[in-house]
Order: structure tokens, then C-alpha cells, then sequence
């Protein structure tokens, strides 16, 4: 697992904490979906879940086998885990998605009843918070760098995102009702929504 003082530093390693805190006590199953190279499945791993890891580009994967952790190599969007997910997370991967509704009713629909959906995402600016909240998170990029150093995604970037902040917050509204919608420094938004129980009519 890479730590911040041992393996560097990125924009998306600076997120894994958060996710871990976010995730309610009564979780034992997690999705990664689009884990890349699975630096969170482990980090969730070793925190005590049974963790399923899946992502399509194979040669990404530089997790170990450790107990906890399955990993799959396949497409989220249409690969049968023949079950649901007690919380389903993903980092950096939507906005290489073309399809966001598509995507965000395919994440909701492997999260369990009473279930959480945690999104770590980027998106295009288009208004003036939005650039300076990414002023903000270049000021900070420089003293995480500085102070842990800088570790390489080799996960193929996508820039400019394909959907625009307004655009994720809409969408999430639509599909996924009483979701909760965070701007983020470093040039990220936090998705995260709570799937209700069936018959509750708050589910998509």
C-alpha cells in the first residue's frame, strides 16, 4: 500500500482517507470501481472489508493478493458480480465515462439497499467558483509536493473532463435523490448518496 511519507503523493491517493472515514460502521462489502492500480482496494483491505476490485485495463494492477481483496478485470458498466455492494466507491473515473447518467444508474444500481455510493470525480469548470476553488487546490498541489513528493498515475488521463461540475450535481440530483454534492481543492467533487431501502421511494 503507498503511503504518503513511503510512496509519494497524488491528487487521488489525497482522497483515500476521506473515503475510508466516509464509510458507515455496518459496511462489510465495498465495490472500487475503476480501481486502477489499486492502491485504495488494498487501503480498504487492510481496514477490515471484503473488498472487490475491478478495472479494464489489466496491466494497471500492481496490488498483491492480500487477504480481503478481489480482483476482477472488466468493464463496471457491464460486468455481472451476480450481487449488490454494502458501499460502492470510485475515484477519477466518470469523467472518462461519456455516458454520466448511464454511469451513475449502473454505481446506484450495484449499491445495496441501505448502501452508500461515494464518487471522487473531476469535472469541467465553468463558473468563477469553480476556478477558484482550482486556484485554491494548485496552492496546495505545491505544498503536498513539496512535503511528500509526487507519485505518477500510469492510469491514461482524460483533460478536459467531459462533464462540467453544474452538469454532475444536476445529474446526481436527478438520479439519486437527497445525494450530497462537495466542491473539492485539487480539482475534484465529492458524490455521496445513501441508497434507501426498497419500497422507500427514494431509490432510482
Amino acid at each position: 500500500m503507498s503511503r504518503h511519507g513511503a510512496g509519494g503523493w497524488n491528487h487521488n491517493i489525497h482522497y483515500h482517507r476521506r473515503i475510508l472515514a466516509s464509510l458507515p460502521p455496518a459496511t462489510r462489502t465495498v465495490l472500487d470501481a475503476g480501481a486502477g492500480t489499486g492502491q485504495l482496494a488494498q487501503t480498504l483491505a487492510a481496514a477490515g472489508y471484503a473488498v472487490t476490485a475491478i478495472d479494464r485495463a489489466a496491466d494497471l494492477a500492481v496490488t498483491p493478493r492480500v487477504p480481503g481483496l478481489t480482483w476482477i478485470t472488466g468493464d463496471v458498466l457491464t460486468y455481472d458480480f451476480g450481487t449488490a455492494f454494502d458501499a460502492v466507491v470510485s475515484v477519477a473515473v466518470l469523467h472518462h465515462l461519456p455516458d454520466l447518467t448511464a454511469a451513475l444508474t449502473r454505481l446506484a444500481g450495484l449499491t445495496a439497499d441501505g448502501g452508500t455510493l461515494i464518487v471522487i470525480g473531476l469535472a469541467r469548470p465553468t463558473r468563477p467558483s469553480d476556478h477558484l476553488i482550482h486556484a485554491a487546490g494548485a496552492v496546495i498541489h505545491r505544498l503536498q509536493v513539496l512535503r511528500h513528493g509526487w507519485q505518477t498515475d500510469p492510469a491514461t488521463t482524460c483533460w478536459p473532463p467531459q462533464h462540467s461540475y453544474a452538469q454532475v450535481r444536476r445529474t446526481a440530483a436527478q438520479l439519486l435523490p437527497g445525494a450530497e454534492f462537495r466542491r473539492l481543492p485539487l480539482w475534484r467533487y465529492e458524490l455521496r448518496w445513501r441508497k434507501l431501502p426498497a419500497g422507500s421511494g427514494m431509490s432510482p
